[in-house]
């Protein structure tokens, strides 16, 4: 079995990625409200059905996370845990990454909806893995009588990230200036895909983390 110090680094590595994919998440939940309904769907003269379709692409992420969590559920009995943690971890990052440099409807017409609809979905493929296969890595390494404690550490990212993305968020809007349907000020003009951008760093910062781990003692038996 794992030593303390491994185990140690696995949950700290659990607790950063889900901390990040629930970064990822909520950020486009805070994005949802105050920026893509005047950005990605302006051409409806009501608001509401702007608002209501910027939430159908939010939507999609909990359609697509169990599909995630069958998916790289699949692959990490075949693969390997850290190696699809790796991936589902590269897989939210690097759409949440490409939400940042989306063109808007102004820009690219009705491409601008749909590429953030895809990207979204991703978001979700990204964090049904993640989420799943971070308590997986946990349990499967925890002491004899611990799992259920060891299983705790990863649903810490969910709050974690929510204060994180929202925190930045408000920061953005409180610094650069905010109103809902202002399209030219600072933040609806360039701010608001900081957040987004800034997934590249946290994603760096998980990978350095994952890619310090030792496969499962299960996984590790099972294979043999």
């Amino acid at each position: 079995m794992p030593s303390g110090a491994i185990r140690r680094r696995i949950i700290l590595a659990s607790v950063v990625g889900t901390t990040i994919e629930f970064y990822d998440f909520y950020v486009y939940a805070a994005a949802a409200v105050a920026v893509f309904p005047f950005l990605f769907f302006p051409h409806n003269d009501d608001p509401t059905v702007s608002l209501l379709a910027s939430f159908a692409t939010f939507g999609l992420a909990f359609a697509a996370r169990p599909l995630g969590s069958v998916l790289f559920g699949h692959f990490g009995d075949r693969i390997g845990r850290k190696a699809t943690l790796v991936a589902s971890l590269l897989t939210m990052g690097i759409a949440t990454f490409i939400i940042g440099l989306l063109p808007t409807y102004a820009t690219a017409g009705i491409a601008a909806p749909a590429l953030l609809a895809l990207m979204r979905f991703g978001q979700g493929l990204g964090l049904g893995g993640e989420w799943s296969g971070a308590a997986l890595l946990s349990t499967e390494t925890a002491r004899e009588g611990k799992r259920a404690w060891a299983a705790m550490w990863p649903q810490l990212g969910a709050p974690l990230g929510f204060i994180f993305a929202n925190g930045l968020f408000l920061i953005l809007t409180s610094t650069l200036g905010y109103s809902p349907g202002d399209t030219v000020g600072a933040f609806m003009a360039w701010g608001w895909r900081i957040p987004f951008l800034l997934s590249i760093v946290m994603v760096v910062v998980g990978l350095y983390a994952r890619f310090s781990l030792e496969e499962t003692p299960v996984f590790t038996k099972a294979l043999a």
